[in-house]
């Protein structure tokens, strides 16, 4: 299944809105699952979700699978913790018999499309798939509906040292930063290049180019020239959105703009079916 058809296609023809397929277990029988890529639960999100499922009730049931004499979550810890929060008894479910491999995958697939794990647990949850399933990259790209070169741009991040890969867990600098920052040999130069970029100092597009300027006249990353000229505002724009849209599509986009701001934008696919995917990503379907 391509990440663009949505989660619904993973749970073949169980409709949230029709209820089909839905069972009322009790919640004390739910564990979550303990592989789940996602870490950490922001317990203001979760009290806001409480509020509105006291309100509207449950209205889109956890998916969960067997476990022993109870249920074990494949999608929904949120929904779970709110309303354990809230104390209820009973919920509503969708029982479906999942291996582990389709849990840990279904797991991932809805936190990506959620945007809810921070760049680390994506790119734990990417390796986690590989290491315990014996799978490629290539392999991995296609269970998820991702691109190869998204994969191995994620692996890359956890490589970055440990005080670097909390300021991507914080957000206070983006995966564009963590890519090139992960292209630089020595982890002192790594460390103090993110405090900067964390510091609002350093955009990609200057970390970019005080990369690209350091190899080019071997001058020190930390202190080579940014060759930004202010007239070229727009076209700093443009570049900063390619990579931006690049990390979101994983693929390389092209923006093309006039000094008037009137342009087009241009992404690669690779075959017919990533075409597809592409225009539902667009498409928001």
């Amino acid at each position: 299944m391509a990440l663009g058809q949505g989660l619904g296609a993973l749970f073949e023809d169980n409709s949230v809105t029709d209820n089909a397929g839905v069972a009322h277990v009790r919640l004390s029988e739910i564990e979550p699952n303990r592989a789940q890529p996602r870490k950490n639960f922001d317990e203001a999100s979760i009290q806001s979700l409480a509020e509105s499922i006291r309100e509207h009730g449950l209205i889109q049931p956890i998916v969960v699978r067997r476990s022993g004499m109870g249920y074990k979550i494949v999608a929904g810890e949120r929904r779970w913790r709110a309303c354990r929060m809230l104390e209820l008894d009973e919920i509503p479910v969708i029982i479906k018999d999942f291996d582990d491999f389709k849990s840990s995958q279904i797991a991932l697939i809805e936190n990506i499309q959620r945007e809810d794990l921070n760049p680390i647990e994506e790119a734990e949850a990417y390796r986690e798939l590989m290491q315990t399933y014996g799978m490629t990259q290539d392999k991995l790209a296609k269970s998820v509906g991702k691109s190869r070169s998204v994969i191995a741009n994620a692996l890359r991040l956890l490589d970055l040292p440990d005080a670097v890969k909390d300021l991507l867990v914080d957000g206070r600098i983006s995966v564009g930063h963590g890519k090139i920052l992960a292209g630089i040999d020595d982890d002192n130069t790594i460390i103090r290049l993110a405090e900067s970029a964390a510091d609002g100092q350093l955009s990609v597009r200057q970390l970019e180019k005080r990369v690209f300027n350091s190899k080019k006249t071997n001058v020190d990353i930390e202190y080579g020239p940014l060759d930004e000229p202010t007239d070229k505002s727009m076209e700093n724009f443009c570049t900063e959105m390619e990579i931006t849209l690049s990390d979101k599509l994983g693929r390389k986009v092209k923006i093309h703009s006039s000094q008037g701001g009137v342009g087009s934008i241009s992404f690669d696919f690779y075959d017919k079916d990533d075409l597809i995917n592409l225009a539902a990503l667009i498409a928001g379907e």
